[in-house]
């Protein structure tokens, strides 16, 4: 599995790691290696002490004392230099024991049959290995920080190019078609090379939006023309007194299905175009007037359905928005509704800065309820029309414009979408 850790914390753990590593061989091998030498001189001053002492002298009474941190022992000797059974069971040679309890370094040799001891009390000894062991253990500790540290700074360093060479990609300015390279102001290295791939994506995301841009405004103008003929044709159908109620509907219906997909036309060409260069252009309209609009016309679709149709007005504003989107935004939520209400109401409420489209229909299942905003995504699979992108168009809308859409589930069924049309603040200051 993938580490979801940002670089420069792998950088700086493996700094910390490899230092520890090597930190701790030289800790172990320090302390293994005066460990070792220690022994050894002690069993070399051990040995020449007891050979002075012989040396010096050979009676029975002993005139001369070892060191004050020593003792010594002979066999035959008197009082205090008397050993005792544990001392006598004692083999020659250098070696560790416990004397009355406390640690010493023993050397016993035997000459002409007589046993010589002489002990060494190891407390000077433990002292150096306790200071030998605090300065090891401070020395690892402060090397396993100072590790962090480079590390952290040479992450920066080394981490510092690729950074910025993010900010750029994600600079939006970078899908313009003048946006200048940025493979020239790295060097050739392994950010120059990530540096030429984005290059090489960003120029084909270029030519991808300039094709649907030019798609949409190809399609978008083409459109325009039947559209128009269709709408004036419905007109005169519709002042046509000579057609029976049935006809008359059905011309009704032909005039509102080209009346929406002029707007869905207008809305895609919107959508395609830049926001920051388009947002002067478009007609605007408050929440209440498009609401008004929408009421009357969906109103009147919701009751022949056999529906309760709810009205709310509770102190909208009187701000004004892009009409062509928040046309589309509400027009589609009240579509969906009305599309997946059988038995019930479908309630159109009216907020301070936002409106909600509330109904109880067939609802959403919930394994489905954070997929229905993407496209070809559908509430209920089994129901004919509709190819599911109504939905995300409000989202895409939503998004253009910094509005938010949320979607509840209403209990026991049914939906309840919230728009909030107060633009974020966090996605402005991107």
């Amino acid at each position: 599995m993938d580490s979801k850790q940002s670089l420069t914390k792998r950088i700086v753990i493996v700094f910390a790691l490899m230092t520890a590593f090597v930190a701790g061989v030289f800790a172990i091998g320090i302390v293994v290696t005066v460990h070792v030498v220690e022994g050894k001189l002690t069993n070399a001053s051990l040995g020449g002490g007891l050979q002075r002492l012989l040396l010096m002298d050979n009676t029975d009474d002993w005139t001369h004392r070892p060191e004050k941190d020593e003792l010594f022992f002979f066999e035959g000797g008197l009082g205090e230099m008397t050993p005792d059974e544990p001392l006598k069971a004692l083999h020659p040679g250098f070696q560790e024991i416990v004397y009355d309890g406390e640690d010493y370094y023993a050397m016993v040799k035997v000459v002409d049959g007589r046993q010589y001891i002489l002990l060494k009390d190891q407390k000077s000894h433990e002292q150096r290995e306790r200071v030998l062991y605090t300065v090891v253990i401070v020395g690892f500790v402060l090397s396993i920080l100072l590790a962090i540290l480079l590390g952290w700074l040479l992450a920066r360093r080394v981490m510092a190019p690729v950074i910025r060479l993010a900010r750029q990609v994600r600079h939006r300015d970078q899908l313009l078609e003048l946006a200048p390279p940025l493979a020239p102001e790295y060097a050739v290295d392994e950010v120059g090379e990530l540096a030429v791939s984005f290059d090489q994506t960003l120029g084909r995301l270029r030519e991808a939006l300039g094709r649907e841009k030019l798609f949409t405004s190809d399609v978008s103008h083409e459109l325009r023309t039947p559209l128009m003929v269709l709408a004036s044709s419905c007109e005169l159908l519709l002042s046509n007194r000579a057609l029976d109620q049935r006809s008359m509907a059905q011309v009704s219906r032909i005039a509102r299905a080209s009346d929406e997909m002029r707007q869905l036309v207008d809305t895609f060409l919107m959508l395609a175009r830049d926001r920051d260069n388009d947002s002067g252009n478009g007609a605007s309209a408050s929440l209440k007037e498009v609401a008004d609009a929408l009421a009357e016309i969906w109103g009147r679709l919701i009751r022949e359905k056999g529906l309760a149709f709810i009205y709310l007005d509770e102190q909208a504003s009187n701000t004004y928005y892009n009409l062509t989107f928040l046309q589309s935004v509400m027009g589609n939520l009240l579509r969906n509704a009305w599309h997946y209400t059988d038995h019930g109401f479908i309630r159109l409420t009216l907020r301070d800065h936002g409106f909600s489209v509330e109904d109880s229909g067939i609802g959403i299942p919930e394994e489905k309820r954070h997929a229905m905003f993407q496209p070809f995504v559908r509430g209920d699979e089994h129901r004919g029309e509709g190819l599911g992108l109504g939905l995300s168009l409000v989202q895409r809308i939503c998004t253009n414009q910094n509005w938010r859409v949320e979607l509840t589930t209403r209990e026991p069924h049914g939906c309840h979408f919230a728009v909030d049309l107060t633009e974020r603040q966090e996605q402005l200051l991107l």
